[in-house]
């Protein structure tokens, strides 16, 4: 084993040591006005994105301070530290170990979110991790964090910012008054012309190499060892081993704020097709994506989307009584079928970061469950999962509730 992992390792192991941490959260009964400080994990478009918008909140009063960055890529580390006045640190297991901070933002690739989300609730902090909340192979990992997360009373917001409009809670309410009926029939899904999410991501160098002032054995996590690439390292997305292409990268979105409201549980199976069918080059994730996700009650759940052509479908819920569906028109309308008793009715919308990010610090204050809490993230994660396994494997996906476990064939 390379000595950085063994290090890496022995660190994980202090950080999840139950007797160096309390199982509650900190300051459970605080002030709702108290000063929350925060740590940014993750510098890079993303993280410093989020940043700019907690520094936007503190100008509108939120009494929060950004007290510390991290970053493997150290041009980005210390822009980031000069950028938000911030100390900085190179590993995030230093961070959590030494800043003193309550909560952390982690805006890292996709292979990185689980890893640094479990080493933050081991040291007894509250997680905004980015969506989506692990790679697609890391099941087993998704369900330790899980386990944490439920152990420690941790507050977990996953970076799924569509959903944080109040509407999709009045949505669930009027759905499990029976507004619609029972549910059987959900669509969505997420349209796009053009591979800038992916072969559009800006590299900042060139001509960077691992080992000077990048760290390329902590960016692959566990994922299978390959030898760096510029492209690898700032154009991740485009590769299978640290991303999914629209699946992980968009599909989390649209399918979050839908299961908000129709609360749907676990699958029972997953069927997924796609492939390469505009973009080639490099890349190796999907440029297309459909997957249908079966559950146990008699509901259908269709995803839809390519980067193909930015045509949307519409979202839509359908109910044995009536239909809730996304206009486009920033508005959710209630429509019966024909003989219900139920009116037609409409709900607005409108969402942005700030009221997600606002969300999650009010919850750390509350410590209430977040509008995408870990339990709503991992009903989202587990079919994108099961629909990468059918994807790749070429089978249908079957998810074994007794076991929780996933298998395919």
């Amino acid at each position: 084993m390379p000595a950085r992992l063994a290090r890496r390792r022995e660190l994980l192991r202090g950080l999840g040591a139950a007797a160096a941490v309390p199982l509650t959260a900190p300051s459970a009964q605080s002030p709702e006005n108290r000063l929350l400080r925060l740590g940014l994990i993750g510098c890079g478009a993303r993280g410093t994105h989020l940043a700019g918008q907690l520094v936007e909140l503190k100008q509108r009063g939120e009494p929060l301070e950004l007290t510390a960055v991290c970053d493997i890529y150290q041009p980005r580390l210390e822009r980031a530290a000069t950028k938000f006045s911030a100390k900085y640190y190179k590993e995030s297991a230093v961070l959590l170990r030494e800043a003193p901070v309550d909560a952390v933002v982690i805006a890292t690739p996709d292979r990185l979110h689980v890893h640094q989300a479990l080493e933050a609730v081991r040291a007894g902090k509250d997680v905004y991790c980015e969506k989506p909340l692990t790679h697609w192979a890391q099941f087993d990992l998704l369900k330790e964090l899980l386990r944490e997360v439920r152990r420690r009373k941790t507050v977990f917001q996953v970076g799924a910012q569509w959903v944080s409009s109040p509407i999709w809670t009045r949505a669930a309410e009027q759905i499990r008054k029976g507004a619609i009926g029972k549910v059987v029939h959900v669509q969505t899904g997420y349209f796009r012309h053009g591979d800038g999410g992916e072969r559009g991501m800006r590299i900042d160098d060139p001509n960077a190499e691992a080992g000077r002032g990048l760290d390329w054995e902590a960016f692959q996590a566990d994922a299978p060892r390959r030898p760096f690439t510029v492209s690898r390292f700032f154009q991740w997305r485009m590769y299978m081993d640290y991303s999914g292409g629209p699946s992980t990268n968009l599909y989390v979105h649209p399918m979050t704020r839908l299961y908000r409201a129709i609360q749907p549980g676990l699958p029972r199976k997953v069927v997924a097709v796609g492939g390469k069918y505009v973009y080639n080059g490099d890349r190796d994730v999907p440029d297309t994506f459909d997957l249908l996700i079966e559950y146990p009650q008699g509901m259908t759940v269709a995803v839809l989307g390519t980067l193909g052509n930015d045509t949307m479908i519409d979202t839509v819920i359908r109910g044995t009584e009536g239909t809730v569906r996304f206009t486009g028109e920033a508005a959710l309308e209630f429509t019966p079928q024909p003989g219900s008793k139920q009116a037609p009715r409409s709900i607005g919308y409108d969402v942005t970061v700030q009221d997600h990010l606002a969300d999650f610090l009010r919850s750390i204050r509350t410590r209430e469950t977040p509008r995408a809490g870990l339990e709503l993230g991992y009903q989202v994660q587990v079919p994108l999962i099961m629909a990468m396994r059918s994807y790749v494997e070429n089978k249908v996906a079957w998810f074994d509730a007794a076991r929780e476990e996933i298998r395919v064939g």
